[in-house]
């Protein structure tokens, strides 16, 4: 029988942490993941620290269990990196509010552009809410107007998912992040149309030196 005493390496024991008596025999996989085939412990970790690197536990449940020599160091920074990517692509968007008022300020509503910009770079969702008093909702043309301003001054970062909708005395958009990779596009064409017309210049200008 043997033990294995948990690390903080996220259950994988390395070198000393491996508690195998020096005969066991183990399967032995290398720094590039080649078969080493069938040695005794002490051997495996010999070879390891010969090479400068560390011997890891792989799988202990396996008969017989199976180490592989390896950099540990370098595993655990790209295995971290890894995870850290992924968490990054499973972030989940929230939906944030915004409300407008139909007599706002042109402060504040650059402020709440401003907001609705810092949302949408984070990739949440943005629902901006006209809230109307009185007898404003008489006019939701004014909201529905003010809710197109919004959107253009957000939409470098974001696009309106459907048209207003009205509900009670509130008439709200719901505006989702969105790659700013269509603009880019065509800025690099109109680049290259720039670019295009100044070459027959160049060829012309020979001509009409002679």
């Amino acid at each position: 029988m043997f033990s294995i005493r948990k690390s903080n390496s996220k259950g994988l024991p390395i070198n000393e942490e491996i508690k195998f008596a020096p005969t066991k025999i183990i399967r032995v996989v290398g720094p590039d993941s080649e078969q080493l085939g069938l040695m005794q412990y002490s051997n495996a970790r010999k070879s390891a620290f010969d090479q400068g690197y560390d011997l890891v536990l792989i799988a202990p449940q396996a008969d017989p269990p199976v180490c592989r020599i390896m950099d540990y160091g370098k595993f655990r920074f790209e295995r971290d990196k890894r995870e850290k990517e992924a968490k990054k692509k499973q972030q989940v968007s929230e939906l944030k509010e915004i409300q407008l008022t139909c007599q706002i300020d042109t402060n504040d509503f650059n402020t709440k552009v401003n907001h609705a910009l810092r949302f949408l770079s984070d990739g949440n969702k943005v629902r901006t809410v006209v809230k109307f008093r009185g007898r404003q909702v008489t006019h939701d043309n004014l909201g529905r107007e003010l809710l197109d301003r919004f959107c253009e001054a957000v939409s470098e970062l974001g696009a309106p998912d459907k048209k207003p909708t009205l509900e009670g005395r509130n008439l709200s958009v719901t505006i989702s992040p969105v790659k700013n990779t269509a603009k880019k596009s065509d800025k690099t064409d109109k680049s290259a149309d720039k670019g295009d017309k100044s070459e027959p210049a160049r060829e012309k200008n020979p001509a009409d030196a002679e």
